[in-house]
């Protein structure tokens, strides 16, 4: 990363490079704060060896950041993640997980937990960028109070060999979230099991994914929506096939226990036509070129 000044957290293979102190803000390696604060160990089955915690406690005016890098071939990490927003406080995220060549062999475990207090508020940016032979398992719980909301933005243009991605948000009364998933598969096998649970009566969320396949790649998405209690929910998948090498499958579930909850969903998986790729031709692209400008558009779309 070249830019590591204004960093929060910053770890390459299982050194931490740099923690910067924030007024109003904790940041600590997870293993430090476990065995700092008592309350940290009810969130834990065991005792975490590497990750960060971030306690916001005092409401703050520019993006937090992290970064975690695999520099080192065959590097495994295990980390666990940790961050707490105090109450009617706002948050913007930038998270950064990547690997500084493209055939390190690396593999990246990463647990987290973040927990939305009552009325609080957050903006979460995740970007992945990974080498061709990586092998990367991410599990995200978000945990949202009343009134709280979350806007959860994961972007992956440069995906692993192998990504496993499970996220499950978990809604209190009156709180609200969308969740936006874009990945461009290339050459790799994609697993994603995402779940929205509406669990208190006036919760609200929305899931959206745009996922791209091509180069071989293999693309599963298991999308769910659960209202336990009174809420709306939203599905909105969308697959773009690129070659005929590539399978996309989608597998949207809405679940309601609740007759008072109202869900919604949309999927489709749909291929570039000949007519786009000869327009863009006519103009002076070649047909890469098409490709990409396409493809960029989609994963671009709102």
């Amino acid at each position: 990363m070249k830019n590591v000044k204004n960093v929060n957290y910053w770890q390459i293979d299982h050194q931490i490079k740099q923690i910067v102190a924030i007024k109003g803000v904790i940041v600590l390696p997870i293993l430090e704060a476990w065995e700092k604060f008592e309350w940290v160990k009810l969130y834990f089955k065991q005792k975490p060896q590497e990750g960060y915690f971030v306690w916001v406690k005092k409401q703050i005016n520019f993006p937090l950041s992290t970064c975690i890098t695999i520099a080192s071939p065959n590097t495994i990490q295990e980390l666990m993640n940790f961050l707490v927003i105090e109450k009617r406080i706002n948050v913007k995220a930038i998270v950064n997980c990547n690997t500084q060549k493209n055939d390190l062999c690396g593999k990246h475990i990463a647990r987290g937990k973040l927990i939305l207090k009552d009325g609080a508020s957050l903006e979460y940016n995740h970007f992945h960028r990974w080498g061709q032979n990586d092998l990367v398992n991410p599990d995200y719980e978000f945990f949202l109070e009343k009134n709280s909301n979350l806007i959860y933005n994961y972007q992956n243009l440069f995906p692993p060999k192998d990504l496993n991605l499970t996220t499950s948000i978990y809604s209190k009364e009156n709180s609200s979230c969308q969740a936006n998933f874009i990945i461009n598969g290339l050459n790799s096998k994609i697993n994603l099991n995402e779940t929205i649970f509406l669990d208190e009566n006036n919760s609200r969320g929305i899931l959206k994914l745009r996922l791209v396949g091509r180069e071989n790649a293999e693309i599963s998405a298991q999308s769910k929506i659960i209202a336990n209690a009174e809420g709306v929910g939203h599905l909105d998948c969308q697959g773009l096939l690129v070659d005929r090498r590539s399978n996309i499958s989608l597998t949207p579930k809405l679940i309601c226990k609740c007759n008072e909850a109202q869900l919604t969903h949309e999927a489709s998986i749909g291929r570039i036509s000949e007519d786009q790729l000869n327009y863009l031709r006519t103009r002076g692209l070649t047909e890469e070129e098409a490709l990409n400008l396409i493809t960029t558009g989609f994963l671009s779309c709102n």
